[in-house]
């Protein structure tokens, strides 16, 4: 008899865990939505995250390469190119804003796309968001 009552509160504690974790399902699916509202669309989900469909390594990129950033052209990517050669490789994102006319909001911009390490993995040129 005490062997059942000794485990008696990890029974219980397990029935606690587990109609715990059955109510945060509940909650999380569709048809717990209040009714009449619409059930969120898998595109909006995927508008809602900020990863990015690629990224560029300023250390490594091309002048090719560069060229699909926004706002990057082909005298930007030139003058990012010489200030990677001239610094022996950028050691920082923020070092990007020493090339003319990449300021705090274009870098801002292009943050998100941006690494020092790893394969630049950005295949065509983005658009930023517009000011619309």
């Amino acid at each position: 008899m005490s062997a059942s009552i000794a485990t008696l509160p990890i029974r219980a504690t397990r029935c606690m865990h587990a109609c715990a974790l059955l109510g945060l399902i509940a909650l999380a699916s569709p048809a717990a939505a209040a009714p009449g509202a619409p059930a969120p669309s898998p595109s909006a989900a995927a508008a809602t995250t900020t990863a990015p469909a690629g990224v560029v390594n300023l250390n490594t990129a091309s002048e090719v390469e560069l060229l699909r950033l926004p706002g990057v052209g082909p005298s930007k990517a030139a003058a990012i190119l010489a200030l990677r050669q001239q610094m022996k490789g950028f050691k920082k994102l923020e070092d990007l804003m020493r090339v003319k006319g990449i300021g705090r909001k274009t870098f801002r911009d292009l943050q998100p796309m941006l690494r020092l390490e790893g394969p630049t993995t950005l295949v065509e040129k983005r658009e930023t968001k517009s000011n619309g």
